[in-house]
């Protein structure tokens, strides 16, 4: 089953049943809407003959995935077990065979639909971010926490830095599931990261940098959780998504002036002016040369460039961003030496630069040649 499907008139969405579980904090139905909303589809109390409708049986979970896919593909259903879980009833068909289905939790028989079997569908994810199967699972009122992590863990790219992708998983979850059921909205969450992180560039600027990495690491935690609590409740939008990965771009290069500055009141400045404004610069460049990259990649490509092959999504756990760099700040500051931090941030940024400089240069090299650049998640 291709992630590019044919696009076409996005059907209705209705959910069928009832389902007492709060996953998140949030009813079935709800839920259930408000993924489909974020999918582009119209929530209705009941299928409309003249339109295509999407059917979701409200004792299942899915990952939002599969919804997209079966969105545009009429005339399927996705099933798990012989049951019915989504399907597309195209304009003009009779819904009421498979509705019946869902409703009785009776496996589905009917011929008019094209089955698509949850567990053995060959699917490709669109973004190519990662390889595991998009879930489908039913929703237990009385456990709703398997859904609630398999929905937490399917909203992972999968292809990120080390401390995102192992450190703080656990605590972002919970994290995650606590602000989804206190009403907390995504961008309430990023704002108050955003507070920790103007926080934490203040501290490093007056050299005290224990407080100030206590300060930054609530921040990256939350930069985990606003995405993530975003994604598992619906509640994305373009205004968030701005705000986010406007945060996220901007700051590390003050951050890493500020530390640098703090060295002053620490006790162990850098040699002079000239050397500090060369050490800010290159970290500066870097960063921002290796931004530029990324985005010629995806440009020419259609991808990540840390999605090619396999050695540039190992290298995406360790590259020159804002939580690797301050691994190795920690590391030098609990070793006295927070200069030397500074300067091996400089180092590893004109690294990872080059890395991803050659990894594009040879991206090219191999399009000339005649050959596809293809990522190797598909």
């Amino acid at each position: 089953m291709s992630g590019d499907l044919p696009s076409g008139d996005k059907p209705l969405f209705v959910t069928v049943g009832d389902n007492p579980a709060r996953a998140f904090g949030m009813s079935a139905a709800d839920r259930a809407n408000a993924l489909a909303i974020k999918s582009r589809l119209e929530p209705t109390a009941r299928p409309d003959v003249e339109r295509g409708t999407l059917l979701a049986d409200l004792n299942w979970a899915w990952d939002p995935e599969w919804l997209a896919a079966l969105a545009e593909q009429p005339g399927t259903v996705l099933t798990k077990n012989g049951l019915a879980v989504l399907a597309h009833v195209p304009a003009g068909d009779d819904s009421s065979e498979v509705m019946a289905s869902m409703a009785s939790a009776s496996p589905y028989n009917g011929t008019s639909l094209q089955r698509i079997d949850a567990d053995t569908a060959d699917f490709s994810y669109r973004k190519l971010r990662k390889r595991d199967r998009p879930f489908v699972l039913q929703l237990d009122p009385s456990n709703p926490e398997p859904v609630e992590r398999a929905a937490y863990n399917a909203s992972y790219k999968g292809v990120t830095d080390a401390l995102t992708l192992y450190l703080w998983r656990g605590l972002a979850f919970h994290l995650t599931r606590w602000a989804a059921r206190a009403g907390l909205t995504p961008n309430f969450v990023t704002a108050v990261g955003a507070i920790f992180c103007v926080a934490a560039f203040f501290l490093f600027y007056n050299g005290w940098y224990w407080t100030g990495i206590a300060a930054g690491f609530t921040f990256m935690v939350l930069d985990t959780v606003d995405g993530k609590l975003a994604r598992c409740t619906g509640q994305s939008s373009k205004w968030g998504n701005i705000f986010d990965h406007g945060v996220d771009l901007v700051h590390p290069p003050f951050w890493w002036w500020a530390w640098a500055e703090g060295l002053n009141a620490y006790g162990r400045p850098l040699d002079d002016r000239v050397y500090e404004a060369l050490i800010i610069g290159a970290i500066v460049f870097g960063y921002v040369a290796q931004r530029v990259i990324e985005g010629i990649f995806m440009r020419r490509y259609g991808m990540h460039i840390h999605v090619w092959q396999k050695a540039d999504s190992q290298f995406r756990l360790i590259t020159a961003r804002r939580n690797p760099n301050m691994v190795v700040l920690v590391v030098a500051l609990a070793l006295g030496r927070p200069d030397l931090g500074i300067e091996l941030v400089a180092l590893w940024t004109i690294l990872s630069l080059i890395f991803h400089a050659v990894r594009l240069a040879q991206a090219n090299a191999r399009r000339d040649r005649g050959r596809p650049v293809v990522s190797w998640l598909a």
